[in-house]
């Protein structure tokens, strides 16, 4: 319940940065938190199966489901960013051009400034022979924590749409656009609390990196995952809301794309008609690599 909370409270926060002023909140969203609110001043845990859960599991549908609009242009921190830098590896098999790269971005100076006190630079994860490859925009608080792309509460619903797809998150490598937390201000000598979508001039620095990986890995087609992903790849400006290309397939580095919702999407809002759209675009996905498909996952979340 904890998880969820926060993760609810850091997506309210990141939408304010961009410009969202309301949401959408089901009767059943409602009625759950009041329970949670009595239940604390009680003194009594909270019945987590009444509350919405994280996983992409049946639940009954929202009737109001929260739109999601498109995102304005990113508030700088004001930092000068610098040209994209060179990316250039060894040759050798691929752990050893990965190991390499990880130690290009570990060093790169621009991406160290970026990166507060006690946290770390973020590289992609995964099998460097995975035919599938996410692609998100930016780390959170867990991820500079742990070093790792999508390991807090969005992090483990992609683990398990992946699953749902019949794979492992090992056999898929995961990755994001930027490779630091995107600063946001805070009190002398208190942590960043929330997220803010990258600007144009960040992603636009970190993306060789994201390039080398693809052409380390070589997957056989790629996923954004999220508004600010697909923008990073195909251009700021090349769509107004993510909803007139998810579910499209598209091209980047040479590679088929495909867009679809971020994670985070499911998270604040839990209804059959949502999640089916991402996993429509998963099918899609699936199909693309060939992948077995069997009735029950054509059916998944269906409304009854």
């Amino acid at each position: 319940m904890r998880a969820a909370l926060t993760a609810i409270t850091d997506e309210l926060r990141r939408l304010k940065t961009t410009g969202v002023k309301t949401v959408t909140v089901s009767d059943e969203s409602v009625a759950a938190l009041r329970r949670v609110v009595a239940s604390r001043r009680s003194g009594f845990t909270p019945d987590t199966k009444s509350a919405a859960p994280l996983a992409m599991s049946r639940v009954k549908p929202d009737l109001r489901p929260i739109p999601v609009a498109a995102r304005p242009a990113p508030v700088s921190t004001g930092t000068p960013i610098p040209p994209p830098p060179t990316v250039v590896l060894p040759t050798g098999d691929k752990q050893t051009r990965w190991n390499a790269l990880l130690a290009l971005v570990q060093n790169d100076a621009v991406c160290r400034s970026h990166v507060r006190p006690g946290k770390k630079v973020v590289l992609g994860v995964g099998n460097v022979d995975a035919k599938i490859m996410f692609v998100g925009e930016a780390p959170g608080a867990e991820e500079e924590v742990q070093g790792e792309p999508f390991v807090g509460p969005a992090g483990q619903l992609l683990t398990k749409m992946i699953q749902a797809m019949g794979l492992q998150r090992a056999e898929v490598y995961i990755g994001n656009i930027m490779n630091w937390r995107p600063e946001m201000a805070t009190a002398p000598g208190a942590g960043q609390v929330g997220n803010r979508p990258p600007t144009e001039d960040e992603m636009r620095y970190c993306l060789p990196y994201l390039r080398a990986q693809i052409e380390v890995v070589n997957p056989d087609l790629l996923v954004a995952l999220g508004t600010t992903a697909a923008q990073g790849l195909l251009g700021f400006g090349s769509f107004k809301a993510i909803g007139e290309i998810r579910g499209q397939w598209r091209e980047f580095a040479g590679k088929p794309l495909m867009v679809t919702y971020h994670p985070s999407y499911i998270l604040r809002n839990q209804s059959n008609r949502s999640k089916r759209m991402i996993w429509e675009d998963l099918l899609k996905v699936m199909e693309r690599a060939a992948m077995p498909i069997s009735d029950k996952q054509r059916g998944f979340f269906l409304s009854k």
